[in-house]
């Protein structure tokens, strides 16, 4: 049977090659070929490729990329267990009579299978179901074999270590959210105890950009590469029916990532406009130097490849409280803003970013030092490319089979995502910082909490109304 095509082929630097699909049509077992490679299966023959044998392991992308977009058609509970079935009982090992030379050559197979998965979805594992199903397949495996029961245990505990992380991080953002909402109930009580802006923690724009970059990539790499589908996922596609992965989180990391983005946003309207909150008619002078402070840090999101927070602050800068600050504004040496305002254009289809960004993609694939590997990815318009990904392989073809050329496209999209957010951050952490970017107070133009916290809104202690602001 032929292969699917090796990592470097399916998802290498040069793209998705559109052109895969061009000779005859071949059946192998219920899954169709074009040209040797991949086009299309029912789902159960897409199962069965999945599964290893004596003679035969699925290609590295090949397991990726179902794992990734079968969700679409089946739970991944439903799924771990069709694959325990397949081991179990094709390859025999619910036999106590098994032959054991058979049982040595296709355990390690189906421990680097699971280690893969464990390892690439880890958050398949919060159900108590696939986990359950884990541990009954490799009991199975490692009993009477001391080196298939350690490897099964090394793979075990890394995926808890996973979990436990996954866990904390949870935790932690739920203290954030805590926090922020006692200090704006202590600011609704007293207006006056907004006593410092951003440039009295950081005056370096250069620092503020890296302390940007640090929660960007921690955030980054909390968001599993399902969530991509599963944010998008309103029913099972095989039976209406059937909601699918109503009864737990299906994208907490990517919208926590976004709500980030959201916060990012109106801390930088919030910081420009906070001299009117305090009422000190001596800030109002300081505004000017605010805003510069901010376009420096966004040219240096550009330099670094933070292209989130990029777009977050000029979306910040953009909204009305501030656009309409035009005595302000004229005051303000635009040019530098202009530039960052042109690459991230949205007019053909923001051509100027993409350009950007592949820019930024292959420094990366050249890179000598971290710094260089960085690439954040104006993540709203990231994900509004996942989406029409999702929509392509979500529709079978008239045959009911699935379109795994769809399935492809996405997996090249989200496998690139997985090696930018892999990247380690290599500035220095400033906790103060940190402390403030992630907790002081922002309003949004309704003078309520705005969507980057989670809970219920909470009324302001002034309200950033463009009303407001004469410039």
């Amino acid at each position: 049977m032929p292969q699917t095509p090796p990592l470097t082929g399916m998802f290498g630097s040069s793209g998705y090659n559109k052109n895969f699909f061009q000779t005859e049509e071949e059946e192998y077992g219920g899954l169709y070929y074009h040209d040797s490679n991949l086009a299309s299966g029912s789902l159960e023959a897409l199962i069965q490729h999945l599964v290893p044998t004596v003679a035969y392991y699925p290609d590295r992308t090949y397991i990726f990329t179902f794992l990734l977009s079968s969700r679409l058609f089946i739970h991944p509970y439903e799924l771990m267990s069709k694959v325990c079935h397949l081991c179990m009982d094709h390859q025999r090992l619910s036999d106590p009579q098994a032959d054991k030379v058979r049982v040595r050559k296709i355990a390690p197979k189906i421990l680097q299978l699971l280690t893969e998965w464990t390892e690439t979805f880890p958050y398949d594992f919060r159900d108590e179901r696939v986990m359950r199903s884990l541990k009954e397949l490799t009991h199975r495996l490692s009993t009477g074999d001391e080196l298939y029961r350690k490897t099964a245990q090394q793979m075990t505990q890394a995926l808890i270590r996973k979990l436990t992380a996954l866990g904390q991080y949870e935790e932690a953002l739920a203290k954030i959210s805590s926090t922020v909402t006692d200090r704006l109930t202590v600011l609704k009580n007293k207006p006056q105890s907004i006593q410092r802006d951003v440039l009295t923690v950081c005056s370096d724009p250069f620092t503020l950009a890296q302390q940007l970059t640090h929660i960007e990539l921690e955030r980054l790499s909390y968001i599993g590469p399902e969530e991509f589908v599963q944010a998008f996922l309103q029913k099972d596609h095989l039976d209406n029916e059937k909601t699918c992965f109503s009864n737990h989180k299906k994208a907490s990391n990517l919208e926590a990532y976004v709500e980030w983005f959201n916060r990012l946003s109106y801390l930088v309207a919030s910081e420009i406009c906070i001299c009117m909150i305090c009422g000190d008619p001596a800030k109002k002078k300081h505004r000017a130097r605010v805003i510069e402070f901010f376009i420096d840090v966004a040219r240096e999101c550009f330099n670094i490849g933070n292209f989130n927070s990029l777009m977050a602050i000029i979306s910040g800068m953009n909204m009305s409280p501030v656009s309409r600050l035009k005595k302000t504004w004229g005051k303000v040496k635009t040019a530098k803003f202009d530039i960052l305002e042109h690459q991230m254009d949205p007019s053909s289809n923001f051509y100027n970013y993409r350009t950007a960004l592949r820019g930024a993609t292959q420094r990366s694939i050249t890179a000598h030092s971290s710094r260089e590997k960085i690439v954040i990815p104006f993540f709203s318009l990231f994900i509004k490319d996942i989406y029409f990904l999702n929509e392509g392989c979500a529709n079978r073809l008239p045959n009911g089979h699935v379109n795994f050329e769809k399935f492809w496209e996405l997996a090249k999209q989200v496998s690139e995502f997985m090696t930018w957010k892999k990247v380690e951050c290599p500035f220095e952490r400033d906790r103060k910082i940190l402390q403030y970017l992630l907790t002081a107070p922002v309003f949004t133009d309704d003078g309520k909490q705005p969507c980057a916290h989670r809970g219920p809104a909470s009324p302001s202690p002034a309200r950033l109304q463009s009303s407001t602001y004469s410039r």
